[in-house]
């Protein structure tokens, strides 16, 4: 780090607030290799997307150089939820087990799961997993009142996840942002006002997204579903080095 420059104080991982959650869609030995050699101190967990780790076949590689760079790995909520439907959840703990994976998260983002299900699962797994749990849906169409997203998130807390992320697709485009990926601005005041939103992580997988987050709920928002090749532009925004956030982080506008 520059230390001449006055830019905001960044905490150290292991992080509870502040958190840059990155979503692999897909990386292959060699882009595992160049994300953490470039920007491995800002990744502080990598969920590999929805189902992918099922097929992916580099997967306990991959998992073990994650790993070796102390950057814990969850798989997608959306093989949670298959798993759920098809009644597999024991089989899907197990193989949590088998790849010596220390995180999970559960989400209903796109089948309709009974809260009390859902909840049950949380207090269930929170003894030997840390839990993420997901509140909303994956439907662009399907719109939820402020106050729903406020009980169903205080509820998986309660439960006893460790974090709840607020859906938004790896596109940004549903959840809490508008189907052209611009931001519920009212949805998630609402939350804020209601919840610590260092309890939350906030999916915004488009920079525009990142921005006005960073603006909102300053610098060490926890941030998620962001693409291994925007980490980098991500960090600099959130220290004040990128024109989108200069005034608000590097020029005495924030914190």
């Amino acid at each position: 780090m520059a230390a001449f420059l006055d830019i905001p104080a960044r905490s150290v991982k292991p992080r509870e607030h502040g958190i840059t959650h990155v979503i692999d869609r897909g990386l292959s030995m060699a882009e595992v290799d160049g994300l953490l050699e470039v920007i491995g101190d800002s990744v502080d967990v990598v969920k590999l997307g929805w189902g992918t780790a099922v097929v992916t076949g580099n997967l306990r590689a991959k998992l073990a150089r994650y790993a070796a760079a102390e950057i814990p790995v969850v798989l997608g909520g959306t093989l949670t939820e298959v798993a759920i439907r098809q009644g597999r959840v024991d089989g899907l703990i197990a193989w949590l087990r088998e790849l010596g994976l220390r995180h999970v998260e559960i989400s209903d983002g796109t089948i309709t799961l009974e809260p009390q299900v859902k909840h049950e699962l949380i207090k269930r797994l929170v003894g030997e997993f840390v839990v993420f749990a997901e509140v909303g849906s994956k439907d662009a169409e399907h719109i939820m009142a402020p106050y729903i997203w406020v009980e169903q998130i205080e509820r998986d807390l309660e439960a006893g996840a460790w974090k709840v992320i607020a859906e938004a697709r790896e596109s940004g485009t549903a959840g809490i942002y508008r189907a052209n990926g611009e931001v519920r601005t009212g949805l998630i005041d609402e939350i804020v006002h209601a919840i610590d939103p260092t309890r939350l992580i906030f999916d915004a997988p488009l920079q525009q997204q990142q921005v006005w987050l960073l603006k909102r709920l300053g610098t060490e928002c926890n941030l998620g579903n962001i693409a291994p090749a925007d980490v980098l532009s991500l960090e600099t925004l959130r220290l004040g080095l990128r024109s989108d956030t200069v005034e608000r982080f590097a020029l005495g506008g924030g914190d």
